[in-house]
């Protein structure tokens, strides 16, 4: 059995403890998507210690529970496989009903992180989204795609409930919703053919520690979590520790979900950087609490000028990049090349699209089947050194790169550890050279290389990729 945690907010258990009219979470609502061929979640209110019987349209059925004293109730329901057929359900304490309309069953997944997440389709102020038009105007021939919008709310308690509402994705509406999510669902729906429902509970700024709940701030982080502390040590309001996860993801907890989607990373680069990975690889296991060992896929920030004088912004993608080792049953997207370089000073690139549906090729590929899509981009493997010329093995390739000449990126160091543009090529020979099918890497100013490094700056855009043409993810063979 999952573990389930019911999450609710002081100030609301006293008001919900003497009504007695059946009260659902706002997104338990008219337009809904269900988890399909699952026993999803449903929650809510009812008179203190009722029975509460829930009936679906789509089975004979009856699903029973009993309130407890503070009205507070939670039903396991077994939910249809997908379909585009409206669903009905009723929730019942045998005072006064409450009835869910126009619900669909199909897959859900959380659309989580920062404001790289949040940017919607019709994207930000002098940050445009690539392709708005063609989105808008394409919108008509979206079936069963619909999202909900959790408001950014702090609180230092965790809420048990947000003010939101379904909606389609529709040429009406897509302009606000999620690009990132957006183009994931978009993919996933027409693929399936089935009802994507996408939740979005994010927040522009935060950082990893801001969705870390108050346990496990307390065990694994030296973070300060008393209100006054939480204030002083934040400059701005969205990088607050704690009050987002409270006030903008508790009240989707109980919620039943396929998998979570997660793009974060940037107010972390300089702070806490070498403990990102392990402290996201704590919110996975923290979220998975509730929502079981689902899938966890997420995005590599990309390229931005934190400052030419430091590395910090690569430092936070090897972090990124380390967490798929501690994250079971997760994956990352690599975004090195999909910025512009006049997008050297904008923190929202514009290629969005190519974002959601890189992490659409891994979930069809993990999750449902298509294993013949390419969806992993190539990693450092290993390196050989051979005088002054440097090997570079990779893995993931899909059996081989994208381009023989003309890459770009690559850097190398002598012992005097200052880097040098290098010159990389596709290697090969005849008669069974064994470093065939490696890069060659050489610099004319290190003679004598002992490290090798790609794109490993703030921002750095990389052109080597697999026969997927997914890029190559940002390394170093040093520690320096």
């Amino acid at each position: 059995m999952r573990k389930r945690i019911l999450i609710f907010a002081a100030a609301a258990l006293a008001a919900i403890s003497v009504q007695a009219k059946v009260r659902l979470p706002h997104v338990l609502s008219d337009g809904m998507i269900i988890q399909q061929n699952t026993e999803a979640h449903l929650w809510g209110w009812a008179k203190a210690k009722s029975d509460v019987t829930v009936t679906a349209s789509w089975t004979t059925d009856k699903f029973h529970t009993t309130a407890d004293k503070n009205g507070r109730f939670l039903v396991s329901v077994k939910t249809p496989a997908a379909s585009f057929t409206p669903l009905t359900i009723t929730i019942d304490d045998g005072d006064e009903a409450a009835t869910i309309l126009d619900v669909l069953a199909g897959d859900v997944w959380i659309c989580a992180g920062q404001s790289n997440m949040e940017m919607p389709v019709k994207g930000f102020g002098n940050c445009p989204v690539e392709g708005y038009n063609n989105v808008v105007a394409d919108a008509v021939n979206n079936r069963g795609l619909r999202w909900c919008k959790i408001p950014s709310v702090m609180s230092m308690h965790p809420l048990d409930d947000a003010n939101c509402q379904w909606r389609n994705s529709d040429m009406q509406n897509v302009g606000e919703e999620s690009a990132t999510g957006y183009f994931f669902g978009r993919m996933l729906s027409r693929t399936l053919n089935i009802p994507i429902g996408l939740i979005e509970a994010n927040k522009g700024g935060s950082r990893v520690e801001s969705w870390l709940n108050a346990e496990n701030l307390k065990k694994y982080t030296d973070e300060k979590i008393d209100s006054q502390s939480i204030v002083k040590n934040c400059k701005y309001d969205y990088e607050r520790t704690l009050v987002w996860g409270n006030g903008t993801f508790a009240p989707i907890q109980n919620s039943s979900v396929k998998g979570i989607l997660f793009y974060q990373g940037c107010s972390n680069v300089g702070y806490h950087t070498s403990e990102y990975a392990f402290r996201l690889s704590k919110l996975v296991e923290q979220w998975r609490q509730n929502f079981g060992n689902v899938p966890f896929y997420f995005v590599q920030i990309a390229p931005f000028n934190y400052g030419d004088d430091n590395i910090n912004g690569a430092l936070l993608r090897e972090q990124q990049a380390k967490a798929v080792s501690l994250i079971p049953n997760s994956d990352i997207v690599c975004t090195n090349d999909l910025v512009y370089p006049f997008e050297k000073g904008q923190i929202h690139p514009s290629q969005k699209r190519q974002v959601g549906e890189r992490l659409a090729f891994i979930a069809l590929n993990r999750n449902y089947g298509y294993k013949n899509l390419y969806c992993d981009s190539p990693e450092f493997d290993k390196m050989e050194i051979s005088g002054d010329t440097c090997f570079i093995k990779l893995k993931k390739t899909y059996g081989g790169i994208s381009r023989y000449v003309g890459i770009e990126g690559f850097e190398v160091a002598g012992a005097d550890k200052v880097f040098h543009p290098a010159e990389a090529t596709h290697y090969w020979k005849a008669w069974g050279d064994p470093h065939n099918e490696w890069i060659q890497v050489i610099s004319k100013d290190v003679k004598a290389p002992v490290a090798v490094r790609y794109c490993f700056k703030n921002f750095q855009i990389g052109n080597l990729g697999n026969m997927g043409q997914l890029p190559l993810i940002p390394f170093r063979t040093d520690n320096w």
